[in-house]
């Protein structure tokens, strides 16, 4: 029965809810990511390619759960350059900055080139490049969730849970957020807006100037909320210029304005 005890401890939930909300939501910039990589494989590799990005990263994040004293060790300082303290964590997330300010460079400047029409910028990508990229970049997204993960909850199994329940919601959305981006070009760019902030946001964070998430979401909220009224006022704009050519109005083609 005492096995069992965690049924009723009101702690315990509330620590699985917390934990999973936040893997959640620091998931989205991810899951972003992912689908944006994976849309770059020719398209019947593409849903098996986010799957098996996803699943890796989930035993990626298990993994670093496991290793409690080595995460927590990475908080440690390792030299000191001009009176600033450096840890490894920090070394990771100026690199994992650097590394998505590149690639989500990279992808805009192959969106706006595919417009133009240039072969090289829609070459598909190679599958095992594209999953080690979606595990490197989870890594650098999850290191702060984890170790925040740790500080919350005290029961490995916990925090486990939560990580697992947050990926498998990241893989069953994926889909959808992949063919929404696909079928909406502008929001495509919008995202890889937000990650190129979400890059600098982590090379400051690495230099020890904290942003605040939140302030992050709030902005990206906001700029969603006036895309999401501007694919309305496009769909409208259409449907009157069919209704003057006596056209039925395409309302499945929102994003090709």
């Amino acid at each position: 029965m005492m096995l069992l005890h965690w049924i009723t401890d009101a702690q315990i939930w509330a620590s699985l809810l917390t934990l999973t909300v936040l893997e959640i939501v620091l998931g989205i910039d991810n899951l972003v990511f992912v689908a944006i990589l994976s849309g770059r494989l020719p398209p019947a590799q593409q849903d098996h390619g986010r799957k098996v990005g996803l699943a890796l990263a989930l035993l990626t994040r298990l993994a670093l759960l496991a290793s409690l004293s080595w995460m927590v060790g990475l908080t440690k300082p390792i030299f000191v350059m001009d009176g600033y303290v450096v840890s490894w964590r920090d070394v990771i997330l100026i690199g994992g900055g650097i590394f998505l300010l590149y690639k989500s460079t990279r992808e805009i400047h192959s969106e706006i080139e595919a417009d133009e029409g240039e072969p090289c910028a829609i070459r598909p990508a190679g599958f095992i490049a594209t999953v080690v990229q979606i595990m490197v970049l989870d890594i650098v997204f999850s290191l702060d969730s984890v170790i925040t993960a740790i500080g919350i909850a005290t029961e490995f199994w916990v925090m486990a849970a939560a990580i697992v329940i947050a990926i498998g919601i990241m893989i069953w959305a994926s889909a959808s957020v992949s063919a929404f981006l696909n079928r909406h070009p502008t929001v495509k760019i919008l995202g890889l807006s937000f990650l190129l902030l979400i890059g600098v946001t982590l090379i400051a964070d690495g230099f020890g100037v904290h942003v605040p998430r939140g302030y992050l979401y709030a902005a990206i909220g906001f700029s969603l909320g006036v895309e999401a009224l501007n694919q309305l006022a496009a769909r409208r704009r259409r449907a009157a210029r069919a209704k003057r050519l006596g056209q039925a109005p395409d309302t499945g083609s929102a994003a090709q304005s």
